[in-house]
């Protein structure tokens, strides 16, 4: 009975995982203990290790070992845009294109009223203060002496991404700040009769 708890134990933890099922983590489960013990070993601490020791960013709020990313840290990126993404995953995604080297900030998360979160929840304070920094006097930096001369909405194409970027964008332009949203259109490769109407729309919209 207890090998059968433990197996339980670890199925249910495995359930926590995004798009895994019931039937997926006892799959998952049953190799791991029955072919693979050296792997569920090596999971096991790669997870201890990373919940120990990964904090966020001080400045972009990233996942990241130390105080200050990598990419915050390097001398290499330019320092006067800054994209504003809603997870570290979103962010890894941008840095594969290659196409971009400003920096970054990290929501974790957006805005979901119906969830119960709201501005204070994702830290967009964080957000307003790196963007519009103030004196010593309290008083806000004119544009032209802030680091940030641009600000990149990335935040995904949902209601809830639609609504946290627009919050954001509202906020910073009343503080004088230039704000972009990341364009929409039809994929690379796609045929237009099997693209949706909504993508269709908003890529005539943002036509260049």
């Amino acid at each position: 009975m207890a090998d059968s708890n433990a197996l339980e134990g670890l199925t249910q933890a495995l359930r926590k995982l995004p798009g895994v099922g019931a039937k997926s983590a006892a799959r998952m489960a049953f190799h791991l203990l029955q072919h693979d013990k050296p792997a569920a070993l090596q999971i096991a601490r790669a997870l201890e290790h990373a919940v120990s020791s990964i904090r966020h960013c001080s400045l972009c709020n990233t996942l990241t070992e130390l105080d200050i990313c990598s990419t915050c840290a390097s001398p290499q990126r330019d320092r006067s845009k800054l994209c504003v993404v809603e997870t570290p995953a979103d962010q890894a995604a941008l840095e594969r294109t290659l196409a971009y080297k400003g920096l970054y900030f990290v929501l974790m998360g957006k805005l979901s009223p119906l969830d119960g979160i709201g501005p204070h929840d994702i830290g967009l304070q964080k957000l307003f203060d790196r963007v519009v920094p103030r004196d010593a006097q309290g008083q806000a930096l004119l544009p032209e002496t802030r680091e940030v001369q641009e600000v990149i909405l990335a935040t995904n194409f949902t209601a809830e991404g639609e609504a946290t970027a627009h919050v954001i964008a509202q906020a910073l332009k009343s503080r004088g700040a230039q704000v972009t949203r990341l364009a929409r259109g039809v994929p690379v490769g796609s045929e237009l009769e099997y693209v949706d109407l909504g993508t269709i729309a908003h890529a005539l919209v943002d036509r260049r």
